[in-house]
């Protein structure tokens, strides 16, 4: 925790030293000046609600593509025709960029549920693969004594398959905790839901305004991070729970 502490705060310093030395506000704010309107951001009502409307879109859009992936991986992992079924468009939605989606849903869905959608779209991927992945790479040897003991398939599931995936589990949600946000917040830049993160940030692109964009920016990052931590947190406490009940 210290090591990456002091990491952050020699980044931090170098940004300081960098805008110190290009000197102009315009091209790179100086980290003090962007806590500085990010201290001015937090006193008005706009910026909690900005933050709520994305955050609960952005967050609704991962839950989703946690559970829809976590069920199609389980599919796909018992029967072989629904991974094959499958493969294109898992495919297809790693290999396409996020603009020609949100340009796509936004035809089709307007932009107050852009971000949903992207959000979604981008983690499902991420947790069916990795899940998927642990599925397959579970001991076989180890469910094949299961059976011969007579052990019924639901301690087979507490006591094998879900331990067995939580690293999987953690990994997948650490990675597509990032995904969704920059996903989210890149879908509302381009569909400019009003009220939303994106809109902040493409109004400060509109206004030239160096020190919104960046204020802004460290408010989603921030969001990101405690997001994760949190979720993370909550997994391992799940399982930790699901073992002294075990």
């Amino acid at each position: 925790m210290l090591g990456k502490t002091a990491a952050a705060a020699l980044a931090i310093l170098l940004w300081q030293i960098l805008s110190m030395l290009l000197g102009q506000k315009l091209l790179l704010v100086s980290p003090v000046d962007a806590a500085i309107r990010l201290a001015q951001l937090v006193t008005t009502i706009s910026f909690w609600s900005a933050v709520a409307f994305s955050l609960l879109r952005i967050t609704l859009g991962f839950f989703l593509a946690l559970f829809v992936g976590i069920g199609l991986a389980v599919l796909a992992g018992h029967v072989k025709w629904v991974e094959t079924l499958l493969w294109p468009y898992m495919a297809a939605v790693k290999a396409t960029p996020v603009a020609s989606f949100v340009i796509l849903c936004l035809i089709w869905l307007g932009s107050r549920g852009l971000s949903v959608f992207i959000a979604f779209l981008m983690v499902l991927p991420i947790i069916y693969t990795n899940v998927l992945h642990g599925i397959r790479s579970t001991d076989p040897k180890l469910l094949e004594m299961a059976r011969l003991f007579g052990i019924s398939r639901r301690r087979r599931l507490f006591y094998i398959h879900i331990p067995h995936l939580k690293t999987f589990l953690i990994s997948a949600c650490g990675i597509a905790i990032g995904m969704a946000w920059k996903a989210g917040i890149a879908a509302e830049v381009i569909g400019i839901p009003t009220g939303s993160i994106g809109e902040r940030l493409y109004e400060a692109k509109i206004y030239l305004s160096s020190a919104d964009l960046f204020a802004w920016t460290a408010v989603v990052v921030l969001l990101s991070i405690i997001f994760e931590k949190l979720f993370v947190r909550f997994i391992r406490f799940a399982y930790a729970r699901m073992e002294k009940a075990g």
